[in-house]
This record gives structure tokens, C-alpha cells and sequence, in this order.
């Protein structure tokens, strides 16, 4: 429903397992969406199969388990893009329009930085998103941040969540872990 609505003269075809999927047509699809939790061989294990037979087609894996984890393992198996089911309906239409486009993500394997989980992901931090996970590193609040960068705590917010989508993890500590080990921060 996301899909007719978001995007028009598309054709959508639906499978119930990737066996399904694979051997259900022999056109070239132009975009795969595929969910982990499938019955037979899951998402993730199945991304290689998808591959061989369709080695040009972009392929997101839509998943409502969004941990960092689920998406490393997607994009180190190959998969284009991860999003998440709790993201916006227009969000995951426009991470499907932006792989139709051939806007990918760098296979992790290829980069040592984390890697995009979603196209609202930025791909690199700014200037101002660097000095809040300096300080967010030392373990200060986002009111304190606020107050030594003349933010507000609001403005502090935005730019740690940026941070969070960036790294791919989901609270500060391994925010802080993560900046650490990749050299973003001293």
C-alpha cells in the first residue's frame, strides 16, 4: 500500500519466501524490498541467492528488527540499503526512489567507518555534529553541551540523533565507543 501510494506506475510483486521470489517470475526486478523474518531461508541469509540471480538489482532489507547489528549484517552481505519498518512511510519510499537511482552505500566491507542504515543517514558529520560527540564522549548532558556550544538543548538533540543514525548505534555510550574506535575522536 506504502509503495502504490508513494510511487506511482509501479508494479509491486509480492512473495511469501525468497524461494518464492526467486523462481515467482524471470523478469529483472527493478528494486528488491526484502524482509528479514521469512519463512524457510531468512532475509539475511538469503541476500547471496538474490545476488546471483540478480547481480545489478539493488536490494533494501526492510526490517522491523532495526538493532545496528541486523544492519551490518545486511549491508556486509551485500544488501544495498537497511531500513526500518519504523520509519515513515516517505522515508522508505524515497530510500527506494534514491536506490532506483543508483545512490547506494558503500559495502561496510570496503570503508572503516559504520555505515547508512537509511537514506536520512548522513554521510558525514559536520562540523558542529563533531564538536557535540566530543563533548557527548566526555560524558556530558545535552544541557551542558548546549550550554558550552550556545545551543539549545533541542538543537543539541538534532545533532545527537544525527550522530546516532551516523554510527549506527543507539545510546551515547556506544556512540562514545564507536567515534572512539573509528578515529573520530581522540
Amino acid at each position: 500500500m506504502v509503495l502504490n501510494t508513494g510511487m506511482k506506475d509501479i508494479e509491486v510483486l509480492e512473495a511469501g519466501s525468497l524461494n518464492e521470489g526467486i523462481n515467482g517470475t524471470t523478469d529483472k526486478p527493478d528494486v528488491i524490498l526484502l524482509d528479514i523474518k521469512l519463512p524457510g531461508l531468512n532475509g539475511l541469509e538469503g541476500i547471496d541467492l538474490l545476488k546471483r540471480k540478480w547481480p545489478l538489482t539493488p536490494i533494501l532489507v526492510l526490517s522491523s528488527q532495526d538493532e545496528p547489528e541486523t544492519a551490518r549484517q545486511a549491508l556486509a552481505r551485500g544488501a544495498t540499503r537497511f531500513i526500518s519498518k519504523a520509519k515513515t512511510a516517505d522515508e522508505i519510499v524515497n530510500a527506494i526512489l534514491l536506490a532506483l537511482q543508483g545512490n547506494t552505500v558503500p559495502n561496510i566491507k570496503q570503508t572503516p567507518a559504520r555505515q547508512n542504515v537509511c537514506n536520512e543517514t548522513p554521510t558525514h558529520l559536520t562540523r558542529r555534529q563533531l564538536e557535540v560527540l566530543d563533548l557527548l564522549c566526555q560524558g556530558l548532558s545535552n544541557k551542558v553541551i548546549g550550554r558550552q556550544l550556545s545551543l539549545s538543548e533541542n538543537t543539541v538533540r538534532g545533532h545527537v540523533q544525527a550522530i546516532l543514525a551516523f554510527l549506527q548505534v543507539s545510546s551515547r555510550g556506544e556512540a562514545a565507543f564507536a567515534a572512539r574506535r573509528t578515529g573520530l575522536v581522540g
